[in-house]
């Protein structure tokens, strides 16, 4: 019989373990912060280093295996999700094959269980369980998802499991893996199952994956994207893929914070999916991330760095660029709890441009935002993803194609929809690389990168003079406080102007051809991006 530790209602959480077949020596369910550290350094998962947060290392992998990602293909998903390079097929009888391997695998080993939420919004929030081998996966789990009252845990009934076993690896010849690593999400079932890695945030992007799929029949606009709040209740998003400065832009000390990653937009607003953040620590400081720096404490979990004497270095990426935290919300002085804002005023759309020709801040019409939403475009920061090792410009639909199971112009059709609905204001920004490319050129101070998002909020981009950039389609203001102006053109910052024209022109025909995908958009969206003859 399985030993229930750490649970209120114990007998109706060991019948649904039972019901879902299960039958671990011990299960801990809901631990707080502090036990669940205690129990990873016992059981050597980790140690607790000088700011009282708690060490892991993920071993052979420190990022996302998106080649190992799939979704059931069913009734239910044949026809809505956008089959293809992301998301891989993977038949319903195999699933079961090695969701019964995984049920026999845990057999009297002892597990840790996290009930919880995903959505900050009651009306709209998912019901969820996730089942680990490890537990400082559990406290991150408990640090990143939505945590449930005491009343909440007593009644709590899961419609969506994840079942994640780090040390139970596939065998691909039989059980029809790419490799020994699976992350398998079923849509119908309701169960995500992972295995053989260690990284974490496999897990919050399957959950993301779920929201992604299932918002868009209720009219929510799901969004891979940060939100904050200003003091005067004005909102704001910031669109961008992992690297390109979502966490470090929304983290402002003159802003609430709502979240860092993954919301929703409902009639009623913004809410935020998780209940933590899961920030880049990559060359950290305390003066340019004050935020994130002071939120590695007691509760927080880091991801692979480096410790010196139990010290963090988070200059020292030796085991990876992807180092990571994990802290709850309330980590951040002034942030938003329930995770929940008004629809916003301005959207920020951010791409890091490793090529260093895209203007540093432009304004967006709505077919515009709606083009540059669709292409996605940024470049992949090294090790965010297995085989990363320098920037790559890549096209990524709806700044988030990893995690978006159905077709880019149905998210589109929302941002549009959003947009109209509220009038709200759109700009692009370019957190990459300025004076030439990656390796030549520099990337563009976060100071300035503040000024421009600060410039948008606050509203002193609504009356200035406008520069049209005819190549990239694109308004481009001719002063934004505290930005030198001489910026604000990047051909102005670049030595060689030839090399310039040459590889603005390669980086327009690129968003051309990457756009010949969705030729079934508008013509008006079409209209709206790059043009290369000019």
């Amino acid at each position: 019989m399985t030993q229930i530790m750490g649970s209120v209602n114990t007998e109706k959480f060991a019948s649904q373990l039972a019901a879902f077949g299960i039958s671990p020596s011990k299960a801990y369910r809901n631990l707080d912060a502090e036990e669940l550290a205690s129990a990873a350094v016992s059981r050597n998962e980790g140690v607790i280093n000088t700011t009282g947060s708690l060490s892991v290392n993920t071993g052979k992998y420190t990022g996302r295996s998106p080649d190992d990602r799939f979704i059931v293909y069913d009734g239910i998903t044949h026809s809505t999700v956008d089959w293809g390079k992301i998301n891989h097929q993977f038949p319903g009888d195999k699933f079961e094959k090695i969701l019964q391997k995984l049920k026999s695998f845990v057999k009297d080993t002892d597990l840790f269980v996290f009930d919880g939420f995903v959505g900050a919004a009651r009306e709209t929030r998912l019901p969820i369980r996730v089942i680990n081998d490890r537990a400082w996966q559990s406290l991150f789990a408990r640090q990143l998802f939505i945590r449930p009252s005491k009343t909440e845990l007593e009644t709590h009934e899961p419609e969506f499991t994840i079942m994640c076993i780090n040390d139970f690896e596939s065998v691909p010849d039989i059980d029809g893996t790419a490799s020994n690593v699976f992350i398998l999400i079923d849509l119908t079932r309701k169960i995500v199952l992972i295995g053989g890695t260690q990284y974490a945030g496999e897990m919050k992007k399957s959950m993301f994956s779920v929201m992604n799929f299932l918002l868009p029949e209720r009219g929510i606009f799901p969004m891979h994207c940060s939100a904050n709040i200003g003091k005067d209740g004005d909102t704001a998003l910031f669109f961008g893929l992992s690297g390109t400065g979502k966490t470090t832009l929304s983290a402002d000390p003159n802003r609430l914070l709502i979240g860092d990653d993954e919301h929703g937009w409902s009639d009623s607003g913004i809410f935020n999916f998780e209940g933590g953040c899961y920030a880049k620590c990559i060359n950290l400081s305390r003066d340019a991330e004050p935020e994130i720096w002071n939120a590695i404490k007691p509760g927080a979990v880091l991801e692979n760095v480096v410790l010196h004497d139990t010290k963090p270095d988070y200059d020292d990426n030796s085991i990876t660029e992807n180092t990571r935290v994990a802290y709850p919300l309330n980590h951040i002085p002034g942030a938003v709890i329930p995770s929940i804002g008004g629809h916003p005023k301005v959207i920020v759309f951010l791409a890091a441009d490793a090529l260093g020709v895209l203007p540093p801040i432009s304004r967006l019409t709505k077919e515009g935002a709606m083009f540059h939403f669709m292409s996605g475009y940024t470049s992949k920061l090294a090790g965010t993803e297995r085989g990363i090792k320098e920037p790559k410009s890549v096209f990524s639909e709806c700044f988030g194609a990893p995690f978006m199971p159905r077709r880019a112009s149905d998210y589109a059709k929302l941002l549009g929809e959003k947009i109209n609905q509220h009038n709200t204001v759109v700009y692009l920004v370019n957190t990459g690389w300025s004076g030439g490319p990656y390796g030549v050129g520099k990337r563009i101070k976060i100071m300035f990168s503040r000024a421009m998002v600060t410039a948008a909020l606050t509203g002193a981009l609504d009356n200035v003079r406008y520069i049209h950039n005819d190549l990239f389609n694109l308004d481009v203001p001719a002063d934004v406080p505290g930005v030198p102006s001489e910026i604000l053109n990047p051909k102005n910052t670049w030595v060689d102007k030839d090399s310039y024209d040459l590889s603005a022109k390669k980086l327009a025909q690129m968003f051309v051809d990457n756009f010949a995908k969705f030729s079934s958009a508008e013509p008006e969206v079409i209209a709206a991006g790059p043009k290369p003859a000019c």
